[in-house]
């Protein structure tokens, strides 16, 4: 019986996605009457996150009615840096034609949202709920950001596709990702859960296509770029340029003039 009674993988994502809707209307087609509709929903969508909690039995030691109303109490914070990465893709990207656009048809902009819902629940100490939603938001734009991930403000996200962000990784704000671009772990033993594996990228960077960085201890400067197909596994300094020569077994680096 316990087992019929959990909760789908895709239950959860719904419940995300309707929390998104409702932070978003321009996302679906219904409309609320007044405010008391909004207050209703988003109580109903609080509600929700409650019953899921436990029917995954998330944390048996938890106040779960607690964490569901912080989680509603954080939310006006969250569509606030939500409108950040918007604003980041709509001033960055010459296609996007409006903020509307932005959010109801970027991918980049879906996965940021799923990641900022996740983000929230992994800070309360909540267990598979969060990698159920980022996975869902990876099967459904090819973006993989895990949800224990430190992310800044109006972070751009072009294209997308391909794109993979580990656990420990720390983005600063106003940061630039491209398609294919891994910010991963160096080889490392499962002892070591809990350690700094992943970069630090500093505010203002711009990291290019299928770019890999790589390693706990890489720290990418604030002002940097680094070019696309780069392989980095050491810290660069801030206002630095890093590309890769197709001829070279290397890759070169210069200051920023």
């Amino acid at each position: 019986m316990e087992v019929q009674d959990m909760p789908s993988n895709a239950r959860i994502a719904d419940w995300a996605m309707h929390v998104l809707h409702l932070l978003f209307p321009e996302r679906q087609s219904s409309h609320f009457q007044d405010v008391g509709d909004v207050r209703k929903a988003f109580e109903e969508a609080e509600g929700e996150l409650l019953e899921l909690l436990m029917k995954t039995k998330a944390c048996s030691h938890c106040d779960n009615k607690l964490i569901a109303h912080r989680f509603l109490e954080e939310l006006p914070a969250i569509y606030d840096v939500m409108l950040t990465d918007a604003q980041a893709i709509m001033d960055g990207d010459p296609a996007a034609r409006s903020l509307r656009e932005v959010i109801r048809t970027y991918p980049g902009f879906t996965a940021i949202c799923v990641y900022r819902i996740a983000h929230q629940l992994w800070k309360s100490n909540v267990p598979l709920i969060p990698r159920i939603l980022t996975e869902h938001a990876h099967s459904k734009t090819g973006i993989d950001i895990h949800p224990g991930a430190r992310i800044g403000r109006y972070l751009y996200i072009d294209h997308g596709t391909g794109l993979v962000i580990g656990e420990t990784c720390i983005i600063g704000d106003h940061v630039k990702l491209y398609q294919g671009v891994t910010l991963g772990a160096l080889s490392v033993e499962k002892n070591m859960v809990d350690t700094q594996r992943h970069p630090i990228i500093e505010d203002h960077v711009i990291i290019y296509a299928g770019a890999t960085i790589l390693g706990g201890q890489t720290v990418v400067g604030h002002h940097s770029v680094i070019g696309g197909n780069v392989w980095l596994t050491s810290s660069v300094d801030p206002y630095t340029t890093v590309y890769h020569q197709p001829n070279s077994k290397f890759i070169d680096s210069k200051p920023i003039v």
